[in-house]
């Protein structure tokens, strides 16, 4: 039998301390910000924000998306929408992405980006037919409307590969083209999204991902969802630039995602922004929050509200008032009751209407279904 040997003193510390190692790659992840919760600069701005007059757009996007948000809360309360999902909180996320994007470019979302969806063109009582269950809402048939976005995607993360497709389609026919795919926190979660980032990352492809990080997935808060300090840090393992942006500041928003968006167009390969903010209300109309978090934590994060934090930077600025305010109110509220009116006295869509939105060609057993259904001979 062999002898076993025992090591000097020495050789035993100096396996013990295993062999020599060295660093081969480091990472961080950055945050940007330009105010504070009191609508205060903490840096320079950028150029595009040096006059406060330039901002007043994003502002009234902003106050149109909540007064939007409110009345399709209120048409749910009273029977006459389907279950809604509320942005309210996360406005500036969401309008600065809309606004910051091409008219080419391509919006995959999830079924909270309706600011972005308004900035683009898409129309409120679109919005307000698909939510009241009527498929004709998605055909963005408004003359604004791009007509390549894709509609709204309720599925959690399933949209993550189709945005690769997109993404894949600009890249081989050398289109200047970026593919925006919005998720939430809770979505960083699912296979999709892993397998749509190594894709996107090994394809070097014009993809910008988007994580709308509003600390709730429905139920499950953030520090449940993930041990990881960021869910930027999550673009790392797959080659992709990850940053944070305050997604309660419209100004920050908005430059993170412009020069995202110019670097993906450029041919530098995919992007991700994780955009800190907060659902402050619950997670659709068919939720109560009340069960699972405080009411102390939401008046936290109540303080942080984007909307009055981007109205006390104008009012500071002289480019905003009282009376600016008040014109803009009346003129949202006329807005949104004309979308409303126009939604509530569209004629309902045929029954046949069911089966255009499932199949490019319809199978022959659908056709015969279909015309069974609008009283035609099999």
């Amino acid at each position: 039998m062999p002898r076993s040997v025992e090591l000097a003193p020495r050789s035993r510390r100096a396996l013990k301390a295993g062999p020599p190692r060295e660093c081969v790659a480091r990472f961080e992840v950055h945050c940007t910000r330009f105010l504070d919760s009191d609508g205060r600069p903490v840096a320079e701005l950028p150029e595009f924000a040096r006059d406060a007059r330039a901002l007043v757009p994003l502002y009234r996007a902003m106050l149109l998306t909540r007064h939007f948000d409110q009345r399709a809360v209120t048409l749910q309360r009273t029977g006459r929408l389907g279950t809604y999902p509320s942005s309210y909180g996360q406005e500036a996320a969401e309008v600065a992405l809309g606004a910051a994007m091409d008219r080419d470019d391509v919006l995959l979302g999830t079924y909270r980006e309706t600011g972005a969806m308004l900035v683009r063109g898409v129309e409120m009582h679109e919005i307000l037919a698909y939510w009241g269950g009527d498929e004709r809402g998605m055909a963005y048939a408004g003359p604004a409307a791009p007509k390549d976005d894709f509609p709204i995607s309720v599925p959690i993360a399933t949209h993550a590969p189709h945005a690769v497709g997109v993404a894949y389609a600009f890249k081989l026919r050398e289109e200047p083209r970026v593919a925006v795919c919005v998720i939430g926190d809770g979505g960083t979660s699912k296979g999709d999204f892993y397998e749509a980032l190594n894709a996107a990352g090994v394809w070097q492809l014009p993809l910008l991902f988007v994580v709308v990080n509003n600390q709730w997935a429905i139920s499950v808060p953030r520090e449940a969802q993930s041990c990881a300090p960021t869910l930027a840090q999550k673009a790392i393992a797959a080659g992709i630039e990850g940053e944070q942006v305050d997604g309660n500041d419209a100004i920050a928003a908005y430059h993170v995602a412009e020069q995202a968006l110019d670097a993906c167009r450029r041919g530098g390969g995919p992007r991700l922004i994780e955009a800190l903010t907060y659902r402050l209300s619950d997670h659709t109309t068919a939720d109560d929050a009340r069960r699972y978090r405080s009411e102390l934590e939401v008046e936290r994060a109540r303080a942080l509200d984007p909307v009055p934090r981007l109205r006390a930077y104008l009012e500071r600025e002289g480019a905003w008032s009282d009376a600016d305010e008040q014109a803009l109110l009346a003129e949202q509220a006329r807005l949104v009751d004309e979308a409303v009116e126009k939604y509530l006295n569209a004629p309902p869509p045929e029954p046949g209407a069911m089966f255009e939105h499932l199949f490019e060609t319809l199978p022959a057993a659908l056709e015969a279904q279909r015309d069974a259904v609008e009283g035609e001979e099999p």
